[in-house]
């Protein structure tokens, strides 16, 4: 099975080119789904969260509240990597059981995982293939505010903390730019999915 790694910066559309990706066939594993599950009461990180940031960190139910959490790592690089030392383990271990899954399903298949941080955390090296999603960091911007609703400012500086797009190209092995209209960013991710195939033995 071809093992790819999926990732960008800020609101570049990988989500779309994995959903493309999908629909052409590949399996599809969203590291920040997983990420929300290992945060869950019960998940792998849970107690370890809490244990390092309080239990001001939890909601009403006992759950964490992902937007305390996000406000006390947002500024601090140190609480953030404390943050991602807890969740990324977690995070990697089950993206290799469904990746171990997907193979035994289809050791002819391609598995895809959509992760933001893939090359920062050196963790780009466990795949066959990487491809990197690009926009322009204007569209990034005005990205990020219409989907989440921040301000301009704010994801200028989410923007600013973030890997230059430009120093992610230089480890992909298949660029899609999403700075176009919808249909040449499906076009481009087909394009890169027949590429794939061909790495299938």
């Amino acid at each position: 099975m071809l093992r790819v790694g999926l990732t960008g910066g800020l609101a570049c559309g990988k989500s779309f080119v994995g959903r493309t990706l999908e629909q052409l066939g590949c399996t599809l594993i969203r590291a920040d789904d997983i990420g929300h599950d290992v945060l869950l009461a019960g998940g792998s990180a849970f107690q370890a969260a809490v244990n390092e940031f309080g239990s001001d960190i939890l909601n009403a139910s006992g759950e964490i509240d992902r937007h305390k959490l996000a406000a006390l790592v947002f500024d601090n690089p140190g609480r953030l990597a404390r943050l991602n030392e807890l969740v990324h383990p977690a995070v990697i271990q089950r993206e290799e059981e469904l990746l171990a899954a997907a193979a035994a399903r289809d050791p002819k298949g391609i598995a895809v995982v959509e992760a933001a941080i893939l090359i920062e955390t050196g963790s780009y090296k466990r795949f066959d293939k990487l491809i990197v999603v690009s926009c322009t960091p204007e569209q990034q911007v005005a990205r990020a505010v219409h989907r989440d609703g921040s301000t301009e400012e704010e994801a200028r500086a989410r923007l600013r903390r973030q890997m230059p797009v430009e120093e992610k190209l230089r480890y992909a092995d298949f660029v899609v730019d999403t700075s176009g209209a919808k249909e040449q960013t499906v076009a481009q991710t087909r394009a890169v999915y027949e590429k794939l195939r061909s790495f299938v033995k």
